[in-house]
């Protein structure tokens, strides 16, 4: 029996009330302990075998990523699946569809309705003060997860009169997350995180029997555990498979407003700094870049861009940062 499954035996099988037994079954949790501690240790070299594996059988590339947050996932990996790095290793260069699927496990998939909003309060003043007058809007979500932030502004933009007015792109590396962004259905956690943040970023300065609710966007579905966006939100936004490290375009476009936050954090400063130079290149001028809150723009790109929290607005440069290349037939899904 594999030690993680025999301790979860034990557990169930031991009287702990009896002394006896529950130092026997003590005894077995330190030893499976260490075993594991043992089995999950991972050195440097079978970290770079790992990445380049996944560079020799696929497009991923991994050797930017931050390597400690690379190295939690990593582990995790091994931990929920009861494996060792070898066993990782041999399986994706066996099998695509399990290649694959460590790459959605590997991928970080935070998110929520209006997160920091804060940051969405001043994109709102922004985004009036610039678009109101706008006759089109192209938005990117770069790195959009399971969609919550592209439905996010989706809202916003309803609230402010101009979602009639906007192309809206979703993109992520993880298709089990660009499947549910479609569909729009997400677990029925956190509800009243995701009422307040509503209410503060739509609802700020609006006397409270004015407010407008978010059950005008959002359906509650406890007795199925879901939150559910309405219909003619999920119609609007166009998700698309798309890897940021290779900094290729994804369409033929430029835009007016790149959201990609809480991304750039789990990558390296070369890899962070390749990124911003191909979002600032991916900009009309003047257009609206959207971080997270951990995250900001350093060094010498800061010439590109005035900032407003985290919150950056391309300048007009008389270079540009870097040549890209647009290809002629992008793939995309609804």
């Amino acid at each position: 029996m594999p030690f993680l499954k025999r301790r979860h035996f034990l557990y169930k099988k031991a009287n702990i009330f009896n002394p006896n037994e529950k130092n026997v079954l003590y005894s077995h949790i330190i030893y499976n302990v260490q075993e594991l501690l043992r089995v999950m240790e991972i050195s440097q070299e079978e970290m770079l075998q790992l990445i380049r594996t996944f560079k020799e059988m696929s497009t991923y590339d991994f050797s930017n990523y931050s390597y400690k947050s690379f190295y939690r996932r990593v582990e995790k990996i091994l931990t929920d699946n009861n494996i060792t790095i070898q066993t990782l290793i041999n399986n994706i260069s066996k099998d695509y569809n399990y290649l694959e699927n460590t790459v959605n496990q590997i991928t970080v998939n935070t998110t929520e309705l209006f997160r920091d909003p804060e940051i969405w309060i001043a994109a709102r003043e922004i985004i009036v003060a610039k678009y109101a007058q706008a006759e089109h809007i192209n938005i990117w979500h770069a790195g959009c997860s399971s969609g919550q932030e592209v439905y996010s502004m989706l809202m916003l933009l309803n609230e402010i009169n101009l979602v009639d007015r906007v192309s809206v792109f979703g993109t992520d590396i993880n298709e089990e997350m660009l499947e549910a962004s479609q569909y729009g259905t997400y677990k029925y956690i956190d509800i009243q995180e995701y009422i307040e943040n509503f209410n503060r970023v739509v609802n700020q300065k609006r006397p409270e029997e004015e407010y407008t609710p978010i059950t005008k966007y959002v359906k509650f579905l406890p007795q199925r555990d879901t939150i559910q966006m309405d219909k003619w939100l999920t119609e609007i936004p166009v998700f698309s498979k798309h890897d940021l490290v290779g900094c290729h375009p994804f369409i033929d476009k430029k835009f007016d407003i790149i959201a990609c936050r809480n991304v750039l954090i789990y990558f390296n400063h070369e890899l962070q700094n390749k990124i911003i130079n191909f979002f600032y290149n991916c900009l009309n001028n003047g257009g609206i870049l959207m971080m997270g809150r951990q995250e900001s723009i350093y060094g010498s790109q800061t010439e590109g861009f005035n900032k407003f929290g985290n919150i950056y607005i391309k300048k007009k440069l008389e270079r540009q940062f870097s040549a890209i290349q647009i290809p002629k037939s992008p793939s995309l899904i609804r």
